[in-house]
Order: C-alpha cells, then structure tokens, then sequence
C-alpha cells in the first residue's frame, strides 16, 4: 500500500469516526454524538417536504439502529392498532419487562474499541467505495454512490415493513382497498395542511400504479411512499399537480408568477444555490431571476405554469435520496479540505 493511500485511509478514519455518530450541519458536541432513531413511523402529521435525516455511513451501524427502529415501530404500531389492550394494561399495573438488549446503547457499542473499530472497519469499507476506479482516493461520486446505496437499502427496509402491514392477504401485492392511510389523514379536514391532501388519496395511489392493474408491487409501493425517488412519469406528473394545488391561491388550476414567486422560487433557488444563504436578499433583488426563470418554464406564453411546466423543476421541489447522498459526500471532502 503507498504512503498516499495509508494517509487516505487515516484522514478519512477521522471523518469516518464523526459520520457515525454525528449529523452534517451541526455543531460538534461531544456530548450528544449519539446515534438516534430517525423515523416517526407515519403516526404523526408531517409535510411531505419533510425534513431528511442523514442515513448512517456504515451499513454495520445502520444495522443496529434498524433494528432498534424496528422494535419502536412495532412498539407503537400495537399501540396504535390496539389502543384497548394498552389501556387495559395500563388499568391493570402491567409494565412490559425490557428485554437485556434494551440495555445495549448504540453510542457505547460504537466507542468501544474492542467491539467497533474504526480503523478495521474503514480498511473493510474503503475497497467497497474505491471502486470508480480502483485507484486508492474516493472521489465526490464514489461517496455519493455509497451513500445512495445504504440509503436506497433503509428506504427500502422501511417500505417492506409497511407494505407487510397493509398486504392483508400476503399476496405480495397492495390494494387500494387494502391501503390504509395514516390516522391523521383521515382524521384531518380537507385543508389542515395548507394543501387539498391528495397524498395517501386514490389519485396518488393510482399514480403509483406504473403498469395500471390495479395493485401496487413492492417497487411500486416504495414509489408511492417515496415519490421524489420514482422515475415513473404517472407519479412524477402527479407530484406536479399537487404543486400546483398548494400553490394556486386563487383556484384557477394554474401558477400565475406571484404564486410561482411567493412560494416555488424559494425552493428552486435553495437547491440550487446549497450552502448559501441568500434569505437576506430583497424581493426586488430575487424578482429578475425569478421572473426569468418563470419565463423559461412558461413554454406557452400565457403567463401561467400547469402542471406539466413544472416537470423541469420537479426534483428541485421534491429533492430525491441522491440529492442528500451528494450533500453527505460533499460534507466529507469539505472536512478532508479543511
């Protein structure tokens, strides 16, 4: 192994050191570098703008928060689905027994050499990221691959744990019979959310549905819960008319340029810009670049955007699993450069 490539290795084993068990963007504190449960199960409301947690570097570390992650969800999935039997063991004193692996804190599994070794585990995992080419540095790409990679496998995870739970006859496919949307969607009026709540509706569903027969397959399914990731032009173009229903504050089936500059232009221009904070700036600053922009989707002149206008821009409104896997790796070489 040359000098360059044993120096590699050392300087990225730092970084790798803070990746599992910190989160870009934050300020370092020794204190809490914990590695956490990111997931809300979809028992709570949230916008499907969510916020995006970064997903966990090593797949051994993914590992033990996936499991712990699972235990929560199943935890609240029976509470959620049998709220009887929780009040009945609530009336009766019973407490659960904690199982000896409830004991088990990731952060110390983590920090205990003998346990997870930093240096080894990089030395298996640095050959599996150099690999375009094989050339002893990880590049921008290569790290955006990885990330991508152990994303698209948690994301995944997670879909085939809800789709166990809404396949009701295990036939490996979801109806929309079958599908039950989250409580607070059906609990919720029309426009809780600032938007019509076409999400988890038979118009999204149906979107999903690539081959149209009725059913949606595990591709499919992950599709519909994670619609930015999709390359299928039904769901992409349904994700586009959503846009256009949040925004249209006048209800004329159209983005006209003070809706487009009032609310989609801050969105374009923040995943273009990345990093920089031009929030400072003034209306009439941004007005000329946003009316350029508007201009340049408005393909047929007449002053307003429709839903298949806003195609161009769709994953800059909806940024996708690989957006954030660059944003890791791009966090990585910042920290190598400085």
């Amino acid at each position: 192994m040359s000098k360059t490539s044993i120096i590699i290795y050392i300087t990225i084993a730092l970084l790798f050191l803070l990746l599992v068990t910190q989160t870009p963007n934050k300020p370092s504190n020794h204190r809490n570098r914990r590695i956490k449960i990111r997931s809300k199960f979809d028992f709570e409301p949230r916008h499907h703008n969510h916020h995006h947690e970064p997903v966990p570097f090593d797949p051994l570390v993914a590992d033990i928060e996936r499991k712990r992650e699972d235990k929560e969800w199943e935890k609240q999935y029976f509470e959620h689905s049998h709220p009887e039997f929780v009040h009945d063991s609530a009336a009766a004193g019973h407490e659960s027994q904690p199982e000896w692996e409830d004991f088990i804190d990731a952060e110390d599994y983590v920090n205990d050499e003998e346990k997870f070794n930093v240096t080894n585990r990089l030395l298996v995992l640095f050959p599996k990221i150099d690999v375009e080419p094989d050339d002893g540095y990880v590049s921008e790409h290569e790290l955006t691959e990885w990330n991508l990679k152990q994303s698209e496998k948690e994301v995944m995870h997670r879909t085939k744990r809800e789709m166990d739970v809404h396949d009701k006859n295990h036939d490996g496919f979801v109806s929309f019979a079958e599908y039950e949307p989250p409580s607070w969607v059906r609990n919720s009026d029309k426009n809780s959310f600032g938007y019509d709540m076409g999400w988890w509706k038979e118009e999204h569903f149906n979107a999903s549905d690539a081959d149209g027969d009725g059913f949606l397959n595990i591709t499919e399914f992950n599709d519909f819960q994670h619609p930015a990731d999709s390359k299928n032009p039904k769901l992409l173009q349904w994700l586009c008319k959503e846009e256009v229903r949040e925004r249209d504050s006048d209800k004329d089936g159209k983005v006209n340029f003070q809706e487009f500059f009032h609310g989609l232009f801050d969105l374009v221009r923040n995943y273009d810009e990345e990093g920089h904070n031009s929030s400072h700036l003034s209306d009439n600053l941004m007005e000329a670049p946003a009316k350029k922009l508007f201009d340049e989707l408005d393909k047929d002149g007449d002053g307003f955007l429709s839903d298949i206008e806003l195609l161009p821009i769709i994953g800059k409104l909806h940024p996708s699993e690989r957006y954030y896997a660059k944003q890791q790796a791009d966090y990585i070489l910042s920290q190598v450069i400085s």
